[in-house]
């Protein structure tokens, strides 16, 4: 069998820390690989060496066919683009102010130089975005785009960092058959994604366990049970070890930070409110109530809307004074300042890690969320300081406490963020799609942690996700975005209804 990629003893340490270990793996042409495994595993750094990104021992050997050349193309995770100034110093609120997303390019000057490649850009469903400024896309609406643009370049290797993160539904199964499509045509797969998520195109897995190869083979042959499968013994052994080691942590840390004593009945009230931009319609008369204590989810399509009625919350969109959205009891625009409504939410989105300091350390990361800040800009108290030490043991993030974001796995990089947005206890959490880049074991973590900070301080929760697997047992309400539209679900009863204690 004619080989395409073969990798011999390749290792890569980084800060006495081994993130690969004598890695030995053949790809061959004719098959579609997907590497797994659970964050931190080595993953995307595999995918780094590949692609000469990353400094490594070993050997990393392409085999081009003498009729067509190697050409890999690595479409990462977290996409980044520039302006049109040609710097990328977006911020986060820039995608919500029209002013500023002028000088952002659109779809369709993001793709130019490939304007006679139709193929991908219908493929993908892009033809509605043309015109739309990058930086106003959703993350599913952006992945597509990335995914186009690698297409375009007519690559022999493409290599793909979770491609199916941010998607909602229909997208995941658009994507799956996008890839059986892109296998037809000639060109090899190298996924790095969940072991829940292996789409039909794969024919050969390899599992990654902390630097480590342990398995690798037909997909058919290769055991993905003990990451995949539901383990019973092992849920029971980690619901064990949160309610003896980290509860009473948590219920220390409460007690030292009590909740905002602020008194509030309402924490949102939004009354026919619709946002528009350059005369497209966002978010269509949302009327929306969340009282004090109550647990939300919200679903909807990519682009439906989600970020953008988030963001009249946070005190990120200025049109929320041009209608009417009351915050904790106050309507906006009536004297409060955004810090006065920050300090109450505790909030993480996939845009916001996008945009955050790759320079800051894991510990500023966290301390920030005291502040409501990007990046640590004062100097803590020694209460804050041992704040921020309880939170980094919490997250398992004790030894990467001085490392820059950038040195962490997009896992690890997820659970910092997780912890800022935790960290003063607010009355009020918002959480954008947190599970993204975690694996089971961190998924099923942060949901106990959520319950239990709801059950202990009340916490009001809105709650953003594509996978019903992900939504923590406090969760009852739903509201459903579709094209703008908002329609509240039938309010089911949550696990901790169910079963009082």
């Amino acid at each position: 069998m004619q080989k395409l990629l073969e990798l011999k003893q390749v290792s890569i340490t980084r800060g006495n820390i081994a993130l690969l270990d004598n890695i030995n793996l053949t790809l061959n042409r004719g098959e579609q690989w997907a590497i797994v495994g659970t964050s931190g595993s080595g993953k995307t750094t595999l995918a780094q060496a590949i692609m000469g990104m990353a400094y490594h021992r070993g050997e990393i050997i392409h085999y081009p066919d003498p009729a067509n050349n190697l050409n890999p193309v690595f479409v990462e995770q977290q996409h980044h683009f520039k302006n049109l100034s040609n710097t990328n110093e977006f911020y986060y609120q820039q995608r919500f102010n029209s002013a500023d997303a002028d000088n952002s390019i659109n779809v369709e000057e993001a793709l130019s130089e490939y304007k006679d490649e139709r193929y991908w850009i219908e493929t993908l469903r892009l033809v509605p975005l043309l015109k739309e400024p990058l930086i106003q896309l959703s993350n599913g609406e952006n992945k597509r785009l990335q995914l186009a643009k690698a297409l375009m370049v007519s690559p022999t290797l493409l290599i793909l960092d979770n491609p199916f993160t941010g998607l909602d539904k229909e997208g995941r199964h658009t994507l799956n058959l996008i890839l059986n499509d892109i296998c037809a045509k000639g060109i090899h797969l190298l996924l790095i994604t969940s072991p829940t998520e292996l789409p039909d195109a794969i024919t050969h897995v390899a599992i990654l366990e902390n630097g480590r190869l342990i398995s690798s083979g037909k997909k058919e042959m290769t055991k993905v049970g003990p990451v995949v499968s539901h383990d019973t013994l092992k849920e029971k052994n980690d619901a064990l070890l949160f309610n003896n080691a980290i509860a009473p942590l948590l219920d220390e840390l409460i007690s030292a930070t009590p909740a905002d004593d602020a008194v509030f009945a309402d924490a949102v009230n939004m009354r026919n409110v619709t946002i528009r931009y350059a005369g497209k319609t966002i978010l269509h008369q949302i009327n929306w109530r969340v009282r004090k204590g109550e647990c939300w989810r919200i679903a909807g399509p990519n682009g439906a809307g989600k970020s953008t009625l988030l963001s009249l919350i946070t005190g990120d969109n200025p049109q929320a004074y041009a209608n009417e959205v009351w915050l904790f009891d106050q309507r906006r625009g009536s004297g409060e300042s955004i810090w006065d409504i920050k300090k109450r939410i505790g909030f993480i989105s996939p845009e916001l890690h996008l945009h955050f300091d790759q320079a800051s350390t894991c510990f500023e990361v966290i301390a920030s969320g005291l502040f409501d800040t990007v990046g640590l800009f004062r100097i803590l108290s020694e209460s804050q300081e041992k704040t921020v030490t309880a939170w980094l043991r919490i997250m398992q993030l004790e030894d990467f406490a001085r490392k820059p974001l950038r040195q962490l796995s997009t896992g690890q990089q997820r659970m910092a963020l997780l912890a800022r947005a935790l960290i003063k206890n607010p009355p009020v959490l918002i959480l954008d799609e947190p599970c993204q880049g975690l694996d089971e074991q961190q998924i099923g973590f942060i949901k106990r942690l959520i319950d239990h900070l709801h059950k202990r301080s009340g916490t009001t929760l809105i709650y953003v996700s594509h996978y019903d697997h992900e939504l923590p047992s406090c969760i009852n309400k739903s509201l459903l975005l579709d094209q703008g539209v908002m329609t509240i679900q039938p309010e089911r009863v949550s696990k901790d209804q169910a079963n009082p204690k």
